[in-house]
């Protein structure tokens, strides 16, 4: 499109931090015996003990999912020999609710051979942080667009072209683990602390600016 006016183009940036609105931590349970139909009974139990606890979670858990089934046989250095089996099976955990994550991730972690790991802090998807972080985006190019034009003595008159710019959103995660000993027993209390997540939004933009002043 050809453009009579000068014109201006300019980066409009945004940055901000915001609580997390998921967490997401990942449940192992394990066994391991010589005998297969042992180790897979074990598994099984463990397992099904690991379901009994986030079905009683009510609506704190969001979501689950089951990600990683496996059993593997142990054989000796040399030869094929199988000296044990062993198993274990991984949930994923989604969790909305905080004040009810550390008690969950203990009380699993409690249970015998079982082996929790996270949170993993994010935003939606479809968070309203990353609408408003591309509406500061737009307005910082603006901003700036103004600026130069207003340093030539002239004034923003049109909009010609703006397009997104910005990298893709990426969550920030504080791990941690723990292994179950199913000793029992009140559980301990433990606090966790959500990290708050970067929303970052970039644009390109093009403007059209009156006749400067050069004199």
């Amino acid at each position: 499109m050809a453009v009579d006016s000068p014109v201006v183009q300019v980066r409009g940036e945004a940055y901000r931090e915001v609580p997390p609105e998921l967490a997401r931590f990942a449940v192992t349970a394990t066994a391991r015996d010589r005998d297969r139909e042992t180790t897979l009974t074990r598994l099984a139990e463990r397992a099904a003990a690991v379901r009994v606890l986030l079905d009683g979670s009510g609506p704190a858990v969001a979501r689950r999912e089951t990600g990683d089934l496996r059993v593997r046989p142990e054989t000796r250095r040399s030869g094929e020999r199988v000296v044990a089996w062993h198993g274990s099976v991984t949930t994923t955990v989604t969790v909305t609710d905080f004040t009810a994550l550390a008690e969950l991730m203990l009380r699993l972690a409690d249970q015998d051979q079982v082996e929790v790991a996270g949170p993993w802090w994010e935003l939606r998807p479809d968070s309203p942080a990353h609408r408003a972080a591309r509406h500061d985006a737009i307005s910082d190019a603006l901003l700036r667009a103004r600026e130069y034009a207003e340093a030539l003595g002239a004034r923003v008159t049109s909009l010609i072209e703006l397009a997104d710019a910005g990298p893709a959103d990426r969550p920030m995660f504080a791990r941690a683990a723990f292994v179950g000993g199913g000793a029992g027993g009140a559980a301990p209390e433990l606090e966790l602390d959500p990290q708050p997540q970067p929303v970052q939004a970039a644009v390109q933009a093009r403007f059209t600016i009156s006749d400067p002043v050069l004199g």
